[in-house]
């Protein structure tokens, strides 16, 4: 466990309430170390990284990452793409998380794609453990990745949040060159 204390703060979405718990790097970067569609931060605790958990949680009236998130459902669906993210695991997590950054807004990908672009192509069950113990929901854009055969697949937030997350992207995404 961090001794340093985190702070966190919620916001409405249109989804439903989306919770963001950050810590602060030495240079004063807010860097997320989980987020999710609850009013309780005490949902995204345990999901954070033993090494990484923070022995307090302070509340924040406000967060300079609430402004990505009301940019993200703004329309602006990039807006996510460079916010610092921490999370830490073993070397295939670690990566997976990498690559899911750069699943493109508006192109969702499938778990066994997915686990081709890790490097794994046979770890599809690896690849989808990977979606679903990602604490920076949103962020870390696991929502992205579907079923082979197209279905919604599982998310720890719901497949109603789910299905809202892909058809705001699918309407707002950039235009692929």
């Amino acid at each position: 466990m961090t001794t340093a204390p985190a702070r966190y703060a919620c916001v409405a979405t249109p989804p439903g309430p989306f919770t963001v718990l950050v810590t602060t790097d030495p240079d004063g970067t807010d860097v997320v170390l989980a987020s999710g569609w609850t009013d309780d931060v005490g949902e995204l605790l345990p999901v954070v990284h033993r090494s990484l958990r923070p022995t307090w949680v302070e509340h924040a009236d406000e967060l300079p990452v609430l402004d990505v998130v009301a940019a993200f459902t703004a329309g602006d669906v990039t807006a996510i793409d460079a916010v610092p993210v921490r999370q830490r695991s073993g070397p295939f997590l670690t990566d997976a998380w990498e690559v899911l950054r750069t699943v493109p807004a508006g192109q969702p990908d499938t778990y066994a794609s997915f686990a081709e672009r890790c490097g794994r192509p046979s770890a599809v069950r690896a690849a989808a453990g990977a979606c679903a113990r990602n604490a920076a929901a949103l962020f870390v854009p696991c929502h992205r990745v579907l079923s082979t055969g197209g279905g919604l697949g599982g998310f720890r937030w719901g497949t109603p949040v789910k299905r809202w997350l892909l058809d705001h992207e699918a309407e707002h995404a950039p235009v692929a060159a």
